[in-house]
This record gives structure tokens, sequence and C-alpha cells, in this order.
């Protein structure tokens, strides 16, 4: 592992290896070099598994990361390849031709969060939000709470309860403890 590391390093300019846990390693790679990295680990290194891909939404940075997990059967290694994209400029290089189910997850990211993946397949057909209109619900300056008042309206006889009464009250009442 380590020596394969150093060549990524070196070929490819990764930074931020970080051991998670035995047997899963992340690293960042640069946009204009995943797809080819990507490519490298599959052919050459054996990680011909596309566990998943997703996303984390950093607003405050205004980039997105999209993570794709990878496996190495033989190796039993897993592989967390992390690639920063703008949030302005949402659109990388579709991996639907190494992993066949990657246009999957790259339609869910494109409903989801926005993010374009050029020539991938159906990634502009509706998903799971048909005929949704909004922005991304799972980008984080979607407002879960005024969609749901807009949408839902009040309902009568609901109301807020505070956790810790509530479960001492409705669920465990015959409990001892605190009585506060």
């Amino acid at each position: 592992m380590k020596d394969m590391l150093q060549r990524l390093q070196r070929d490819f300019n990764i930074s931020d290896i970080t051991e998670r846990q035995l047997r899963l390693t992340t690293f960042h790679v640069k946009k204009q070099s995943a797809e080819t990295l990507l490519r490298e680990l599959r052919d050459r290194e054996g990680y011909t598994h596309l566990n998943f891909m997703t996303c984390i939404d950093y607003i405050e940075d205004d980039i997105f990361t999209l993570v794709y997990m990878l496996h190495n059967y033989d190796k039993k290694n897993t592989l967390g390849i992390h690639v920063n994209i703008s949030r302005d400029d949402e659109a990388m290089i579709s991996i639907h031709t190494l992993w066949a189910q990657a246009w999957t997850y790259q339609r869910e990211l494109r409903e989801m969060y926005g993010i374009r993946f050029p020539g991938s397949p159906r990634v502009d057909e509706d998903f799971c939000l048909e005929g949704w209109d909004q922005i991304p619900p799972m980008r984080r300056e979607f407002d879960t709470k005024k969609f749901s008042e807009e949408r839902f309206g009040h309902r009568a006889g609901r109301q807020s309860e505070q956790p810790r009464k509530h479960m001492k009250v409705e669920l465990y009442p015959n409990r001892g403890g605190d009585e506060k």
C-alpha cells in the first residue's frame, strides 16, 4: 500500500493521505486528474469495485467534495478518493464507462446536488424527485423547514416536545431517576 500511495503521489499529486482504519485509506486528488487516477486504480492496482459515490457539501468553502469508494478484493483494501469541485461550476467528468453502476450514482447526485456529469446516460431524467423544480434538496442552502411549512402547512394537534421530558412521562413513567 505504501509503495502504491507514493507512486500515486508522484504521478497524480494526491494529498491528505489518511489511514482511517485498517484497510481503509482516503486521499484527495485534483479534479483534472480524477478520472485518469480512477482508471489507474481499476486497471493497474486492482480496485475493480466501485462501492459507492457520494458528495459532501462544504458551503462555507464554496465546494462540493465528491467521494469515490473503491475496493480491491485481492488485497481486501478500500480507498476513498476525494475530489473537490466548485459549487458554482458543479460539473464533473462521468465515470460510467469505468463502472456501469456509476451512472445511477451520478443521476442521484445530479438530482440531489445539481452536479452535472456530461455524457452520463439518463443523467437529466427524473430519478427520485419526479417533477422537482426547486433548488436541489441536499444542498445546504435548501431550507427543509421552510419547504415543509410551505408544502404541508401547519397541522392541528402537532406540537413540539422536549425529548427528555416526553420520554420520561410518556415512554418510561415507572422508571426512577431524576424527577426534575
